[in-house]
């Protein structure tokens, strides 16, 4: 009897675990399955983007030095990544969807609510540089805008930089591959 009560408090243990590390893998293996995009950023913005990064959210910005253009602008397409923070201990990924104006985006991501894909989430960029690294999330439910999340940039698929938002800026402020 002890040990089928210890068995089931590990079994219990081990399934909080993966609850709290929704936005972190080192999973490989063929492809992610539905149940899987559901329960993790990093396993959806992956599957959504085509940006093939492996590991926790917040180690994306990084690991996509030399292999993906970074920068500050939004574009359809892109990855937005947050930043590992108390709130965000494995940081977060969103796939834009759509740029509305320069301080607007809708995103795409999962298990912002657990276990949940979200289309279409109004991001609002609210640093004071416009540089998209403070940004606030619409909440649908409640219909306001959330708490200040920090943001660390978007990572393009693109080969190219983006054109969005250029106009107005003059600067893209993007990070060649090449650094």
């Amino acid at each position: 009897m002890k040990r089928v009560v210890s068995a089931l408090g590990r079994a219990l243990g081990l399934a909080l675990f993966l609850g709290l590390a929704s936005c972190g893998t080192t999973r490989s293996g063929i492809g992610p399955g539905a149940g899987d995009v559901a329960s993790s950023c990093v396993l959806y913005a992956r599957a959504v983007s085509g940006i093939d990064i492996r590991g926790d959210a917040y180690t994306w910005w990084d690991s996509a030095a030399g292999r993906y253009l970074r920068g500050q602008v939004p574009e359809a397409g892109a990855v937005l990544v947050l930043a590992k923070t108390d709130r965000l201990q494995l940081g977060h990924l969103a796939v834009v969807r759509q740029v509305i104006d320069t301080r607007d985006i809708l995103v795409d991501h999962s298990n912002w609510v657990p276990g949940r894909i979200i289309t279409g989430m109004q991001v609002q960029d609210v640093s004071p540089a416009n540089d998209w690294t403070a940004l606030r999330f619409f909440n649908r439910d409640y219909g306001v805008y959330g708490g200040i999340y920090a943001a660390d940039g978007f990572i393009y698929r693109l080969s190219q930089a983006p054109t969005v938002g250029a106009a107005g800026s003059g600067q893209l402020g993007l990070q060649a591959a090449a650094q």
